[in-house]
């Protein structure tokens, strides 16, 4: 699925145009990102936490030529999973 998917689909249940549908979920993505840009964490009860994770600098080696390379400190965005979306997964597969 997709953005466009996921509009059509909120906006079919909702009762909603697709235009405030998509309004509304690119405002909800928009704001995720910037809460987790700013430090942030992000926890949608249920479905899962959003959050931005330090990494330390290291070493690396390039594949290609097994040359030694300097990884700068970052900070990446990382998404764990809730309880009640782990267990709809779960159950659906188990269920086939």
């Amino acid at each position: 699925m997709n953005k466009k998917e996921l509009i059509d689909i909120v906006a079919k249940k909702s009762g909603m145009t697709k235009t405030e549908t998509e309004s509304l979920v690119t405002i909800a993505l928009e704001t995720i990102v910037e809460s987790v840009a700013k430090g942030d964490r992000v926890t949608l009860v249920g479905f899962g936490s959003f959050e931005a994770r330090e990494r330390k600098a290291r070493y690396g080696r390039n594949p290609q030529s097994g040359e030694r390379l300097y990884i700068p400190p970052s900070r990446i965005p990382t998404f764990s999973v809730g309880n009640f979306f782990k267990t709809k997964v779960n159950n659906y597969f188990l269920d086939k």
